[in-house]
């Protein structure tokens, strides 16, 4: 099977809890298989696109040959004893990012087309160190957003069950519900333990909203890009377009809180603010790049700055890295998430799924991100309190001078902006 680069997601879109996976957008099931794989011939087949595609390969010290001949030496009675050996053999890798999805769970990551979705609207993974369950984001306006539940969080217990040796799959099956029921949480944040009563609902999620803004720095085109989904970057377009016909002054790009989620729309929106230089470099198991580059054909030259923080993670560090290598942009805000895994999620031939890093990527200056992040040039920090308070209790400082991130971002694009001397009323 030929893996495209609409296949391409990137790994701290781990799990989005909700009915279908915000990192499966451009995954398409085969619908139904010209036959059904014996359990056997799975557990198989999952080693062998480990075998061919895993991005180390040492397979992370393990010795995989040995590990086809042990599983293969079973005697398998049904496809659950299938999903348990596949399960133990990808645990082997230590790597919570290549994971083996039972056709529920991969039909519960496919896209639904009328676009929405189901669940708290919560982003999670594993941490590669620790193994507990981390959340990398909630998704902005959505029920974990509205509770409280903040980037970092750890989740430690689901409806009074702890989370100890649990892996996503395991957390979304617990989590995932139907509309209307409920869900209690208990994450530890900053040493303190805290509970939340969350109810599922249909969400609707909108990538990019933008606005004209009215600042000391002049006219200002804002832009929140919430993810990056199959259609983020036509919807980037359009608001870039239409902003430039309102004449704005520069731009400010804000990522905070962005989990990420497919290659293709990161680099499709890094292409409309470069106009030449690398966007990012992924790299696989035989150390051979494939650089993703700008063609000319950047929609506006005017200042960018860009906001990060903690809950900025994968493609959001792809664009922003890219942004800022290339002196397009300045950033500003706090360190990002950190991780620098890329993979790709196909089908398998009894209607499972299989998920499996296949590179890790670079930033155009060569800088490996994954547990690291991207350091902003410019850094304002906010406390979780802060945070919360801004994002939640009073959404309409979000954004404004108000918001001491964004306050800043005006200060700096202000200065740029002076140094050009554009002004509004200038078109590019």
């Amino acid at each position: 099977m030929v893996i495209t680069k609409s296949r391409l997601v990137l790994g701290a879109t781990a799990v989005t809890l909700s009915t279908i996976a915000v990192t499966s957008l451009g995954i398409h099931s085969r619908g139904q298989a010209l036959f059904k794989a014996s359990p056997k011939e799975l557990v198989d087949e999952v080693w062998q696109i480990v075998q061919r595609q895993y991005v180390d390969g040492t397979f992370n010290q393990v010795d995989w040959q040995a590990v086809r001949k042990e599983y293969l030496g079973k005697s398998y009675s049904n496809q659950q004893d299938a999903y348990k050996s596949i399960r133990e053999m990808l645990k082997k890798l230590d790597d919570p990012y290549t994971r083996f999805m039972d056709p529920e769970e991969f039909k519960n990551m496919q896209v639904d087309t009328s676009g929405e979705l189901t669940g708290i609207g919560i982003t999670i993974s594993q941490d590669e160190e620790t193994k507990k369950i981390v959340v990398i984001a909630p998704i902005e306006d959505t029920p974990a957003f509205k509770a409280g539940v903040l980037a970092k969080d750890v989740i430690i217990k689901i409806n009074g069950k702890s989370t100890e040796g649990m892996d996503t799959n395991q957390a979304v099956s617990l989590i995932r519900g139907e509309p209307g029921t409920k869900v209690n949480l208990t994450v530890q944040r900053d040493g303190q333990t805290k509970q939340f009563d969350i109810t599922r609902a249909r969400i609707e999620i909108h990538p990019v909203r933008y606005s004209e803004k009215q600042t000391p720095a002049g006219k200002l085109g804002y832009i929140r890009l919430n993810q990056f989904s199959a259609n983020a970057g036509r919807e980037m377009q359009s608001a870039i377009r239409d902003l430039e016909r309102q004449r704005v002054a520069g731009y400010i790009l804000d990522l905070r809180g962005n989990p990420g989620g497919l290659l293709f729309s990161s680099v499709e929106i890094a292409r409309m603010w470069l106009d030449r230089g690398t966007i990012v470099s992924t790299i696989d198991r035989q150390g051979e790049q494939e650089r993703e580059v700008a063609r000319g054909r950047a929609l506006t030259n005017k200042p960018l700055v860009v906001l990060v923080d903690k809950g900025s993670a994968s493609a959001s560090e792809i664009l922003s890295g890219a942004l800022q290598d290339n002196k397009r942009a300045v950033l500003v805000g706090t360190q990002t998430f950190g991780k620098g895994l890329v993979q790709s999620v196909r089908p398998l031939e009894d209607g499972s799924g299989l998920a499996v890093t296949i590179a890790k990527y670079h930033t155009p200056s060569g800088k490996d991100i994954n547990k690291h992040g991207v350091d902003p040039d410019v850094t304002v920090e906010l406390s979780d309190a802060q945070r919360q308070e801004l994002w939640l209790n009073e959404r309409d400082k979000l954004a404004t001078l108000a918001d001491p991130q964004f306050a800043k971002a005006v200060e700096v694009i202000g200065k740029e902006i002076a140094a050009r001397g554009i002004t509004s009323s200038d078109k590019k």
